[in-house]
């Protein structure tokens, strides 16, 4: 496949999964210095069958909403399909784990579990950590309607962080709409190729 936007090179596999580690353990040591220099009180991370459910089921629906954002909205069509090429195209099915788990984990605890309560556990703070979320999907100005995407879920995972009281909730979708979103964006190429 050619690469359709040359100021992103390919990348293997092995960049992919390296580059997904390393943004883990930046995005929790940023978390662990900002508690450091602003112990903010977090939210806590409790398991609870009904909240695993929920989270589930918030990740399903979002996956869901994405889907048809995608076939209605062609400039997101066209910004997701330039990062998920460029992350997804190398791995394999079995790296779904890895690209569900690392940032599911990592950007909840930064986003929901820091951010968050550090701007308060409010409208503002609620505003302020789904921006900054969405802006870490920032890629290139041609992928913005990607950001904004990013934002909305960022929106959503922070509500369900604020109305439960628990971490579970936001980092159980995340995941969810990681490996969900990449099987189905991986199959459709693969059927299409």
């Amino acid at each position: 496949m050619t690469n359709e936007n040359p100021e992103l090179e390919p990348m293997t596999r092995t960049q992919v999964l390296i580059a997904m580690g390393v943004t883990a353990v930046i995005l929790l040591i940023v978390a662990k210095v900002w508690l450091h220099f602003d112990p903010v009180p977090q939210l806590p991370l409790f398991w609870k069958p009904e909240f695993l459910l929920l989270g589930v089921g918030v990740g399903l629906g979002l996956t869901g909403a994405s889907a048809i954002v995608y076939k209605i909205w062609p400039a997101y069509r066209e910004s997701a399909d330039l990062y998920l090429r460029l992350v997804l195209e190398p791995l394999f099915y079995v790296d779904f784990i890895w690209l569900g788990l690392l940032p599911g984990l990592s950007e909840e605890l930064l986003f929901r579990g820091v951010i968050l309560p550090a701007f308060g556990l409010n409208v503002l703070g609620l505003i302020v950590s789904s921006v900054c979320f969405g802006v870490l999907h920032f890629t290139g100005m041609e992928r913005w309607p990607y950001v904004i995407w990013a934002t909305a879920v960022g929106l959503v995972l922070g509500y369900t962080a604020l109305e439960t009281g628990n971490l579970l909730v936001p980092i159980v979708a995340h995941i969810i709409i990681n490996v969900v979103s990449s099987l189905t964006w991986k199959l459709g190429e693969a059927k299409a190729g």
